[in-house]
């Protein structure tokens, strides 16, 4: 790892970053799709899909522990095989139990690659130049997600137009390429991650796989003993339970718009590669919104323009403006991951990084989980605009939870803490 420049690791990192959402790109548009062609009832399908969070819950943060003990290269190779078998389930899927068992290896892959690539891209960049800023390249990831996904998302449409191939059918192509495409990811990912790996053999295996439940208890200390750290995460709580109107809902307030959900299905392909686009150069803004107004008031101001743009996905009136608040509302999303993520990065040191990221990413399950109930049935209950309003509420509702961290770099700089004292309370 120490081999490597800054510039070698910030190329490499991103470059894996890209390649593994890539086949995320291509899954997404169509995965709903092909399995009501399967026969799945839309109940069915959203069942199905809570074997995702639910093993993504249980799984998280032994596996962020296990990445800090073994090593972040054979975690997130393990990562991107279990997502190979997930896609191919899905190819050959006919039921609701091989869709089941499909999403519960999602919730696997997502688990163990949840922190390790991005503190992998820390540790490296560091350990070649200590003074490095870290964060710009965060910010140039979430740029390479977005690029990526609405790639990915395009050559899924125009796989589907060419029509069926050979015994796929048209909707089932994209996941054939996207299986294709994450075993080249995987490749790629064993030549190009460079690594200082623990001590061979199985009895340090051994040793490091009992390690990981400590490392996970110190990552839970550091979250008891610092209140910047303790409020950084909480916001996962709201950012998880906000989510679900723009990932969830909008499609349902589009076509509730547009009179028709097919016509709202046509729209909403090119908006979504649309929007990650805009994502991608939101994030691309991080260095200048890092010199002002700064990570920490930053993040909140951002916290509260996405709530404005949900709210305005759920009062506007006509197709054009919800489509506008919906592209809105996914700039400011990529624009605050990385400042989110840095403010992270900058609590903990590197032997519990995965475990605190991983921590964080925990916190979204459940709250996504409650936000998908309490949403769906409020908007069954009362109307779609009613459910975005109070999904953007509670979105707005984490931007004081950033005043620790503000306080404390108004303070003083913040030092790299040391794996013996916790990060310093805001």
């Amino acid at each position: 790892m120490s081999t490597l420049s800054v510039k070698q690791v910030r190329h490499r990192f991103l470059l894996l970053h890209g390649l593994r959402w890539l086949p995320t790109g291509l899954m997404v548009p169509v995965m709903i799709l092909l399995m009501q062609e399967r026969g799945l009832t839309l109940p069915q399908i959203g069942l199905a899909a809570t074997a995702q969070g639910l093993v993504v819950l249980v799984l998280e943060l032994p596996t962020g522990g296990l990445a800090d003990a073994i090593g972040r290269k054979p975690v997130l190779a393990a990562s991107w095989a279990v997502n190979l078998l997930s896609l191919a389930l899905v190819v050959t899927a006919d039921s609701f139990a091989m869709f089941y068992l499909a999403w519960a290896l999602q919730g696997i892959h997502r688990a163990l690659d949840s922190g390790p690539l991005e503190s992998w891209y820390v540790d490296a960049t560091l350990a070649a130049d200590p003074e490095a800023n870290y964060e710009s390249g965060l910010g140039l990831a979430g740029t390479v997600i977005g690029v990526a996904i609405s790639a990915g998302a395009l050559i899924s449409g125009g796989l589907v137009a060419l029509g069926p191939i050979g015994p796929f059918s048209a909707l089932t192509v994209p996941m054939v390429a996207a299986a294709v495409l994450q075993v080249v990811a995987l490749i790629v990912l064993l030549i190009l991650m460079a690594e200082v790996r623990p001590a061979r053999g199985v009895g340090a295996l051994l040793a490091s796989v009992r390690e990981a439940p400590r490392m996970v208890g110190q990552a839970f200390g550091l979250l008891r003993r610092s209140r910047v750290l303790l409020a950084l995460v909480a916001v996962e709580l709201f950012w998880g339970f906000g989510m679900v109107t723009f990932e969830g809902l909008l499609p349902v307030r589009l076509a509730e718009v547009v009179g028709d959900a097919d016509r709202a299905a046509a729209m909403l392909g090119p908006a979504s590669s649309a929007a990650w686009l805009v994502s991608a150069a939101a994030a691309a803004l991080t260095p200048l919104l890092l010199r002002w107004p700064g990570a920490a008031p930053g993040a909140a101001l951002l916290r509260i323009l996405q709530g404005l743009t949900v709210v305005g996905m759920g009062v506007f009136a006509g197709p054009v403006g919800v489509l506008i608040a919906f592209l809105a509302c996914y700039a400011v999303h990529g624009a605050s991951n990385p400042l989110h993520t840095g403010l992270l990065h900058r609590q903990v040191d590197g032997p519990y990084r995965t475990s605190v990221i991983s921590l964080n990413s925990m916190m979204g399950q459940p709250a996504g989980a409650l936000g998908g109930v309490a949403l769906t049935a409020l908007a069954a209950a009362t109307s779609i605009s009613t459910a975005m309003l109070v999904g953007g509420a509670v979105l707005a509702l984490a931007a004081p939870l950033y005043l620790p961290a503000w306080r404390q770099a108004r303070r003083k700089p913040v030092p790299e803490p040391t794996s013996a004292e916790p990060a310093p309370v805001g």
